[in-house]
């Protein structure tokens, strides 16, 4: 918002709720580029944990094992080690509060609720994601009789 001050200058107020979204949350316009940065990088992030997670299961399904199959199940560990040291939050949520933006990922397409349930619940998916990987050893080849 701008206003004139009494001596004619025009003087910028700092950003108010109504550059906030309707819910109170900060606006994508009002978020300072190191805050849009992190956004970017963490809903990136979250993609590639999700198609680790989609690999995991399609690969127990299909008794498929191949290298992909190795590099998502770390990853999946490495995610649920931060989020061990994090206490069940992302352990950048308060680097992302010191950059500007208060909301966490979930939460840009969830309900706060729903959002903190999300965690738990992909926890439990992806553990049953390893550990039907474990239980359904590959299918051999069918030799010609």
């Amino acid at each position: 918002m701008r206003a004139v001050s009494q001596n004619g200058k025009v003087k910028h107020e700092p950003k108010s709720a109504e550059a906030d979204g309707p819910s109170g949350r900060p606006s994508w316009r009002s978020l300072p580029r190191g805050a849009m940065g992190f956004r970017l990088a963490h809903l990136a992030w979250g993609i590639v944990e999700l198609s680790a997670l989609t690999h995991v299961w399609s690969s127990a399904l299909l008794r498929r094992r191949d290298r992909y199959l190795w590099a998502s199940i770390t990853l999946l560990l490495v995610q649920g080690a931060a989020l061990v040291v994090g206490r069940g939050n992302c352990p950048f949520g308060s680097f992302q509060r010191q950059l500007g933006d208060p909301v966490p990922m979930f939460e840009l397409a969830l309900a706060p609720r729903a959002a903190k349930a999300a965690i738990p619940v992909l926890f439990v998916v992806a553990v049953a994601g390893i550990v039907a990987v474990l239980m359904r050893p590959p299918q051999r080849p069918s030799s010609p009789t």
